[in-house]
């Protein structure tokens, strides 16, 4: 694990399960990023990650912790109704952001973190991680610089039935506190859509464009639930995606892509097995398939070095930003309300939350 001689100082504010299993570890792991401080409520836990990790400074009060002089950027890692305005606090402080997805639970509450974002000049980046998987990267590419103007998309998302005992083997022990502060999750539809909804439909967005407007059904299944959406792109595209949470079969997440020059089908693998997808990219113009292999899969490092690149070298910012997070945020508000009125919901009249 080889550094760069320039580390982007991180602090992370909130030591739950998503920091335990990625953003710790990718902290130290990067290869221009720095565990520099960590943050919690629950004294408990952050003396037991500081153990494990060594941050330079620990802390249980935010605004302390933005006090700092020295730290440069925040990871927002609480859970999903203290994202904004956590990010809004370390934006006054001067430092850059990076979110754990969902951006918010709010419409118009993003739209105000959007314009503070862009009154301070600083970075903010969504934890969309899937953009930083090698097989959707080069999806991407392939469709922008081959494929040309898609004609249709579809997209699914099935998290398994087995899902636990498969990331239990690969994951550590979490470590719990009755000090820490949660946010209840009575709606499981809800915190579903939130949680796997907002990847899926990044994900759709990334290869066809912004998304226009939505139609969805849902339904109960095997204790949980199952969306089908129908989407409609702002480009003229057509789409469809499935989310179904969860599923009697093995965690499947994937894409196909047709237009004019070619067509992609790939497939994502579980995030926390730190593997790359595969895809399989067809150019109409060579009459040749390519697929890349062997690149890195770790998406929870990888988006942590892009987010550290833009800020200390002025790289583009390939992360999912704001407006991203903005966009997202409105089309799982219209899939919510689809499901609720059978209608056709344009991102653009949404409003509220999910």
């Amino acid at each position: 694990m080889k550094k760069e001689e320039r580390l982007l100082r991180i602090g992370i504010v909130g030591l739950g399960p998503v920091s335990q299993a990625a953003h710790l570890e990718a902290c130290r792991r990067g290869r221009n990023t720095e565990l520099y401080a960590i943050c919690d409520l629950a004294d408990d836990l952050v003396t037991r990650m500081a153990a494990l990790h060594q941050p330079q400074s620990t802390y249980s009060n935010f605004d302390r912790m933005l006090e700092d002089p020295r730290l440069e950027a925040v990871i927002v890692a609480t859970s999903d109704a203290f994202h904004v305005p956590l990010a809004q606090l370390a934006l006054a402080a001067g430092k850059h952001v990076f979110v754990e997805k969902p951006l918010g639970l709010d419409v118009e509450a993003c739209m105000d973190l959007e314009r503070l974002v862009a009154a301070s000049g600083l970075v903010l980046q969504l934890g969309l991680n899937r953009r930083f998987d090698p097989a959707l990267d080069f999806a991407r590419r392939f469709v922008a610089g081959e494929v040309g103007k898609v004609d249709a998309l579809h997209a699914w998302y099935c998290d398994s039935i087995a899902r636990y005992t498969m990331t239990d083997s690969v994951q550590a022990i979490p470590v719990t506190s009755a000090g820490a502060r949660r946010e209840p999750t009575d709606d499981r539809a809800r915190y579903l859509l939130l949680t796997h909804g907002s990847h899926l439909l990044d994900t759709a967005a990334c290869l066809a464009g912004p998304i226009e407007a939505v139609q969805a059904r849902r339904r109960e299944a095997l204790g949980g639930y199952l969306w089908s959406i129908t989407i409609d792109f702002a480009n003229g595209a057509l789409g469809h995606a499935n989310l179904i949470v969860p599923a009697a079969g093995d965690f499947e997440e994937g894409f196909q892509v047709f237009g004019e020059g070619g067509s992609v089908q790939g497939r994502l693998a579980l995030p926390w097995y730190r593997k790359a997808g595969t895809v399989d990219c067809f150019s109409a113009r060579e009459g040749i398939y390519r697929r890349p292999f062997g690149a890195e899969g770790d998406t929870y490092k990888l988006q942590l070095e892009a987010f550290a690149d833009t800020i200390l070298h002025g790289a583009p910012q390939t992360g999912a930003t704001v407006a991203d997070g903005v966009a997202n945020l409105r089309a799982l508000v219209a899939t919510a309300r689809s499901v609720e009125s059978r209608r056709v919901v344009a991102l653009s009249d949404v409003s509220g939350t999910v």
